[in-house]
């Protein structure tokens, strides 16, 4: 499968210099980039075909975590903001899991691809994880999972949503909210957030989207998929410096295996 079978290239030149520009401008100006319809309708229903296949396989769990992913911090009290806990769940089917024909797969590995995502993130370079599972991910979320509200470690995130629940899942975020290059948790502003004091941005996307989204100060999350249509997202995960990969301990919590 070619890449212009995959990627709608006429609205969505991605091998334009001029057409990338433009895309990170809106990255920095607004944290992130929806492009629609960024897959064909085959790469789309090949995709989703791959998922489905992929759910039997697929490894689940839940985790209780702060919003900052960091551990309790006994100088603060159990309700503070830095230790209130949140609940992630999801299924997950791995790198290895994903096949070498895969769409995903090609598209992952395309140098078109690969040289647009370093031009709109500014990114010297983009190398995939050194463990077999970390690169290519699709997630699951079926009736009443979530992902709770989290900052990421990373600069920024790649998603293509696969398919849409009926209703609930949605993605929301508030830009900003900390800054984590200067230390500025900005507990106030998070405790208000987990309190519903303040009304979180949605994020609208429909099957076939692409999304470049810069989560290491923006607070996140996917709301709880309140119906029987499972979420399913598909995850590329690049590192700026080749040889990196998760730890033993994070591929153990997300994944139940080390490879």
């Amino acid at each position: 499968m070619s890449l212009a079978a995959i990627v709608d290239l006429e609205a969505h030149p991605i091998g334009d210099a001029g057409f990338a520009r433009a895309c990170q401008e809106t990255l920095d100006r607004d944290g992130v980039l929806v492009l629609a319809d960024f897959l064909t309708a085959e790469a789309l229903a090949a995709i989703h075909a791959e998922a489905v296949a992929g759910r039997k396989d697929a490894y689940f769990c839940a985790q209780n975590h702060s919003v900052y992913l960091t551990p309790f911090d006994s100088a603060y009290a159990e309700d503070h903001p830095a230790n209130r806990q949140v609940v992630s769940s999801k299924g997950c089917i791995c790198d290895d899991q994903v096949g070498a024909e895969s769409p995903l797969r090609l598209l992952y590995d395309a140098p078109v691809f690969r040289g647009f995502v370093k031009a709109v993130t500014g990114q010297a370079g983009l190398y995939p994880y050194a463990d077999p599972l970390s690169s290519i991910n699709i997630h699951y979320a079926e009736r009443g999972q979530e992902l709770g509200w989290h900052f990421d470690n990373s600069s920024f995130a790649i998603t293509l949503l696969i398919q849409k629940p009926a209703a609930g899942g949605r993605f929301e975020y508030l830009k900003d909210l900390r800054d984590a290059g200067a230390g500025e948790m900005n507990f106030e502003g998070v405790g208000a957030l987990l309190d519903g004091a303040v009304e979180p941005a949605v994020l609208t996307m429909e099957p076939g989207t692409l999304v470049l989204f810069r989560g290491r100060n923006s607070v996140h999350r996917v709301s709880s998929n309140e119906s029987d249509v499972t979420r399913m997202l598909a995850v590329l995960a690049y590192n700026a410096e080749p040889g990196v990969a998760l730890s033993e301990s994070a591929r153990q919590t997300f994944y139940g295996r080390l490879g």
